[in-house]
């Protein structure tokens, strides 16, 4: 149940940003829906092969290259699913760091509620 809300306050948030980035869009609840579920399985298998083959770059760059992985992954996104759409790597850097700090505080008061 707890992993359903995760994914409905992704979705929310994907909703959110396509209203406030330029650079980001999306054609309803369905298609934010399928990008938090495409996200999950992104962040799940393809992240850690891409953090472990720039493990070298992320330690040089002091951990910024993670940054650029998750741009990777919103793109890989954008390419999977029809009703996404991110116009280039800046724009996917801004989507995933504020999707980031979003997801991050919204989960904190989720947990937050439980106890």
């Amino acid at each position: 149940m707890k992993f359903l809300l995760k994914l409905l306050i992704t979705a929310a948030l994907v909703i959110l940003l396509s209203k406030i980035l330029p650079g980001a869009s999306t054609t309803g609840w369905w298609s934010a829906i399928l990008v938090a579920v495409v996200l999950s399985l992104l962040n799940f298998t393809v992240k850690p092969i891409l953090q472990i083959l720039t493990f070298p770059i992320t330690i040089v760059t002091l951990g910024l290259f993670l940054l650029i992985i998750n741009a990777i992954i919103i793109l890989l996104a954008d390419w999977l699913v029809g009703g996404f759409n991110v116009d280039g790597l800046w724009w996917a850097i801004i989507f995933s760091l504020l999707l980031a700090i979003g997801r991050s505080l919204l989960f904190k008061l989720l947990d937050r509620d439980e106890d």
